[in-house]
């Protein structure tokens, strides 16, 4: 493994390193997991379009009027 340095803000790493310890993980791993997503997006169930399409439904074309969407 490659050791890398970065530059980044004292306030966001120390929350960083917080919540990774309230996850029980260290930040080395959380990062080691958000390069994993950020290179290979659709391969780690990170695929937005995908999750949208199966959230989404159809209402076979029927219109509905101003009183029918806002009814709860």
């Amino acid at each position: 493994m490659k050791n890398i340095t970065f530059k980044a803000d004292d306030a966001l790493i120390e929350k960083a390193r917080l919540k990774a310890k309230q996850e029980n993980r260290s930040l080395n791993d959380v990062f080691n997991d958000w390069l994993k997503v950020y290179i290979y997006p659709f391969e780690h169930g990170n695929d937005y379009f995908g999750i949208m399409k199966k959230l989404s439904y159809t209402n076979s074309g029927k219109s509905f009027s101003r009183d029918e969407m806002n009814e709860r």
